[in-house]
């Protein structure tokens, strides 16, 4: 039986008493406690702490902490710290150094420098985690585990992962014949006659080779959190989740297998605040792991829903400034109590700042936490404050809540590997731009939001489990975009799916290779042209926007990055290029097929012209509110006989909103008529319920 997370929806700070320059335990819980902080993640960096020399243990140091916060009502998620290895391990065991390129160890001096496969490793890691949870496994205060901590950081080049590799291709393939078949190894004079010939991945440029390498990456990763989960469960108890936090950008991570061995999902979403936040401005993400502008926040969001499909914890997020020392944009004021509750609103179950308190010392100096350097709670620690004030008036009443969705988009773990391999689009400057796949999904995730639609992440697995009856009930458009990597049963779904009433809206590469990223040998889109009633054979990248033309598009709709030739045959051809060679081709077209409809949109829309096309799918859009002016977004979801709607403000206008039904605020439970108006502050959000049948 899966243990339970509490009713109500936790807030929480990662907390490092043994950071402290000097004690300060009482102070900072009863800090937290006037806060309306209800769980601390404890224990989870510090390996040489517990394990200061090899085999000499100090468990006690953290239980004051543990009965300071169990006095207090403060829930605790204790760390296992695999992630961080002593220096007593490292000099003793060199070895187990991960390496980047074959032969070459990371240097020490960091963290997750670590090939969590070898023996020795493992051998040393089962050890202090077995003595942690047994030690504190009887502990009222413990509610879960959080497991090492983003694993997946490195692709593993050791001599014990690549012959963990190969054998894994052995099971596969059988005999080197058929892997030569397979992966089209005649090419270039590379075809083996024995398994000993496979070269290492360092020099490789076979993309079937690449794709196969990734899967085995993380797949080592599953292995290593499932091993540790089941270590850690011979301990808990019957209501102890087991978890870990996961960094979706991670090069050796497939979120969906990872969690398949764990009771909750867990994740790290750090986002763009500031500017990046404001719905009227478009700005760049300031890395690969964060992102910028409100479509972001909640796809990421939407990231966390999908690998269970059910609610999750946010272990990490913003408190002030995040990154490294030249990166310092902490929260305006307001937006960290929208972007809670844009967590909450897609399924949260716990939002956790990283961290309590800023430290003085260490590669994370200027990491803010919710107390500044000076300890002295200021700005940010109210904001907090507010938040948890918040989800006291709400308490249990989001226990067994589901985010709504209209749209639901798909989302190819193998595909992101495929086109980080082989990248349809450059950078700027020219380089492979290895955030291709997330560029082509987010350019529909965005037009879906921008719509006042809301959205369901669906892995391609998932979706494959569901009967494509009940994937037409649940979501009346599917959304397949840069779908590369693709099985003749994927394919088949997806045109079932509309062939039952569903509105597919496909877009550029969908399906364009098989399970072993090799080009499909037919037209394009393969297995969807006839039932699209649209092809193409060239497609051509975009160094600019393309202006994109059609009824009722507005002046700014574009194309960018990519075209697709599409050739409108038995489809209606509803948008097209303003170019003197492109405007030979279809932008979007639309095709009835059976007693569905499906739409291709040949390049990654620019926001306009991804509203565009959700505006025209026919989705039902009504909702709490009479209309939805910018910058003001609206998401929703269902607790058992209520629906809640969250209402935000994204920028620095204050808004008027009216409501097209009577609802009641969630938070100061003040009835609202039917006609009302709300007022929304500057960065602002309100909460309102109304019957779960009633608008969204």
């Amino acid at each position: 039986m899966t243990p339970a997370l509490p009713a109500e929806v936790l807030l929480g700070v990662a907390y490092y008493p043994e950071y402290h320059l000097a004690d300060r335990l009482t102070e900072d819980l009863d800090l937290m406690v006037a806060a309306g902080i209800t769980l601390i993640r404890v224990g989870e960096s510090v390996w040489s702490t517990w394990e200061p020399r090899d085999g000499e243990f100090d468990l006690e140091w953290l239980q004051p902490t543990l009965d300071e916060a169990h006095a207090r009502g403060i829930r605790v998620i204790l760390g296992t710290p695999t992630y961080a290895v002593p220096p007593w391990l490292q000099a003793a065991y060199p070895e187990i150094a991960g390496e980047r390129r074959t032969g070459e160890r990371i240097a020490w001096g960091a963290r997750q420098e670590v090939d969590y496969s070898h023996p020795a490793f493992r051998f040393h890691a089962e050890r202090v985690v077995r003595r942690i949870a047994q030690r504190y496994a009887s502990h009222p205060a413990v509610i879960g585990y959080q497991v090492d901590n983003e694993p997946g950081l490195e692709l593993l080049h050791n001599h014990g992962v690549f012959t963990g590799f190969v054998r894994s291709l052995k099971r596969q393939y059988g005999d080197v014949e058929t892997l030569n078949r397979e992966w089209g190894l005649t090419y270039w004079s590379h075809r083996i006659d024995d398994w000993s010939e496979l070269w290492r991945p360092d020099g490789n440029t076979f993309p079937q080779y690449d794709l196969a390498w990734r899967r085995y990456q993380a797949q080592v990763t599953t292995d290593f959190i499932a091993w540790q989960a089941a270590i850690v469960r011979e301990y808990a108890r019957p209501d102890q989740f087991v978890t870990t936090c996961l960094q979706y950008p991670r090069p050796a991570l497939d979120d969906r297998t990872v969690v398949a061995a764990l009771d909750v999902a867990a994740g790290n979403p750090y986002y763009g605040m500031q500017d990046r936040l404001d719905a009227s401005k478009e700005l760049p993400a300031l890395n690969y792991w964060t992102t910028s502008g409100v479509a972001g926040l909640f796809r990421q969001a939407d990231r966390l829903y999908s690998s269970q499909q059910g609610r999750y914890l946010v272990t990490e997020t913003n408190a002030q400034a995040i990154d490294a020392s030249e990166n310092n944009f902490p929260p305006y004021p307001g937006q960290l109590r929208q972007a809670a509750f844009a967590f909450i609103s897609r399924g949260a179950a716990l939002v956790e700042y990283w961290h309590w308190h800023t430290l003085p010392y260490g590669a994370e100096t200027f990491w803010g936490g919710v107390l500044p350097h000076s300890l002295v709670p200021g700005r940010v620690y109210r904001e907090v404050s507010r938040i948890g004030a918040d989800l006291r008036a709400l308490g249990s009443a989001l226990a067994g809540y589901e985010p709504d969705a209209e749209v639901a988009i798909l989302w190819s773990t193998p595909s992101r590997f495929a086109l980080q391999f082989m990248p349809p689009f450059a950078q700027p400057g020219g380089a492979p731009d290895a955030e291709s796949y997330e560029h082509i999904v987010d350019g529909f995730y965005r037009g879906a939001i921008d719509a006042g639609a809301q959205v369901r992440i669906l892995h391609v697995e998932q979706a494959r489990e569901l009967a494509p009856e009940t994937l037409v009930e649940r979501f009346p458009v599917l959304v397949a975009a840069g779908v590369y990597i693709a099985s003749d049963e994927d394919i088949r779904m997806l045109r079932d799916y509309a062939a039952l009433g569903g509105h597919l809206i496909l877009g550029p590469r969908t399906a364009y290779a098989d399970e072993e990223a090799r080009a499909r040998v037919e037209v394009a889109p393969p297995g969807l042209a006839e039932a699209a009633g649209v092809s193409y054979e060239e497609y051509s990248n975009l160094e600019a926007p393309v202006p994109v033309r059609g009824t009722g598009l507005p002046e700014d709709a574009a194309g960018t990055l990519w075209v697709d030739g599409l050739l409108a045959g038995a489809a209606e051809k509803i948008a097209g290029y303003d170019h003197p060679r492109f405007d030979d081709f279809a932008a979007v077209t639309t095709h009835a097929h059976g007693r569905g409809r499906i739409t291709v949109v040949g390049t990654v829309p620019t926001p306009s012209l991804a509203r565009a096309v959700f505006a025209g799918a026919g989705l039902d859009r009504g909702g709490v509110l009479a209309e939805i002016p910018a910058p003001v977004t609206v998401q929703s979801g269902v607790a058992p006989g209520v629906r809640h709607a969250f209402l935000f403000n994204w920028g620095w206008t204050p808004q008027r909103v009216t409501l097209a039904a009577s609802a009641v605020d969630a938070l100061t439970g003040e009835t609202l008529p039917a006609g009302a108006s709300l007022d929304l502050g500057a960065w602002d959000v309100r909460v309102v319920r109304t019957d779960a049948g009633g608008h969204r």
